[in-house]
């Protein structure tokens, strides 16, 4: 759902005629610069930041995150790009060539999770990591990035829910043509939210995890168990052809039952003690050779005098 105009209002909470733009009032070398993509690049760097707080939590350091990053991130536009192509073909199929114009819209972010752990695997392989030391890294910061990053709709006007035909208090109104209000389940809020209470929980979770992937793990099953509901309300969703499957719903269930599936097998048949995480590990030192020991220092020879007096009592 998409709207070009009008002001939004949540009657619920006090709120009334907010009417946010979508750009700002100037332009940058002639193009528009959209809060959109402003949201989007201040919940990236506020989730850098974080990271590099707590990688040394992880057993790593804020240049190695850096380098993972640079992996991580372009693969993860690339496959969010095809996830929502892939999905949209109807749109894309007379001209192939416009599903590369990303800088109009159109990115889901299944796809850039996937990406993003293609970008990691890859990092982990060449720099001989743990991968799942970065993918804990990795969902605390999608965390920051996403619960931020929703806001973006707001500005956009889209990604709302269905109607609302009562007095839900967390409704969010918008005047159509003709001074018209209805009222939408703001879903890009219930999952800002949603996001939110997520990143706080596993912000110290994370401190008395296990096994490295667990935080991973947690995030998986706690964003797909919020998309499931999320999902269900929205009325742009991408559907897997030919059905009435919402795909992201779909993926985001399974993802959940695999991830809480996982974490239960662990804790019933592994029960890790948190001495095999990647923090904990011992650096290899090879041993120190013995030290040589310094030979005795030859006796100093005899004066004169005392070489005489030697002779004498002999």
């Amino acid at each position: 759902m998409f709207f070009d105009a009008g002001t939004i209002s949540f009657p619920g909470l006090g709120i009334d005629g907010i009417n946010p733009p979508r750009a700002l009032p100037f332009t940058v070398f002639g193009k528009e610069i959209y809060f959109y993509g402003l949201i989007i690049a201040f919940g990236f760097l506020l989730g850098i930041l974080y990271l590099r707080l707590r990688a040394k939590d992880f057993g790593t350091n804020f240049d190695l995150v850096t380098d993972a990053i640079l992996f991580a991130v372009p693969i993860a536009i690339i496959c969010a790009r095809i996830y929502y192509v892939a999905f949209q073909w109807d749109i894309y199929k007379d001209n192939p060539v416009s599903a590369l114009y990303i800088w109009q819209g159109g990115i889901a972010i299944y796809g850039g999770i996937i990406g993003a752990i293609l970008g990691l695997l890859l990092f982990a392989k060449i720099k001989k990591q743990r991968l799942t030391v970065y993918l804990d890294l990795m969902a605390l910061g999608l965390l920051i990035g996403q619960l931020i990053g929703r806001w973006g709709n707001f500005f956009n006007r889209e990604a709302y829910g269905a109607e609302i035909l009562n007095g839900f208090f967390l409704r969010m109104g918008i005047e159509e043509a003709g001074g018209v209000v209805r009222y939408w389940h703001p879903t890009f809020l219930y999952e800002s939210l949603w996001n939110l209470v997520g990143f706080v929980l596993l912000h110290f979770l994370s401190k008395k995890r296990k096994y490295d992937g667990q935080t991973f793990l947690q995030y998986v099953a706690w964003y797909g168990l919020g998309r499931v509901w999320i999902e269900g309300l929205r009325t742009d969703s991408l559907y897997i052809p030919n059905t009435d499957i919402r795909v992201s719903q779909a993926l985001a269930g399974v993802s959940f039952v695999i991830a809480v599936g996982v974490m239960l097998y662990v804790r019933l048949f592994k029960n890790p003690d948190g001495s095999g995480m990647w923090v904990n590990r011992k650096p290899e030192t090879a041993a120190e050779p013995a030290a040589e020991e310094a030979p005795e220092p030859a006796p100093e020879p005899a004066s004169e005098p005392e070489a005489e007096a030697e002779k004498a009592d002999g």
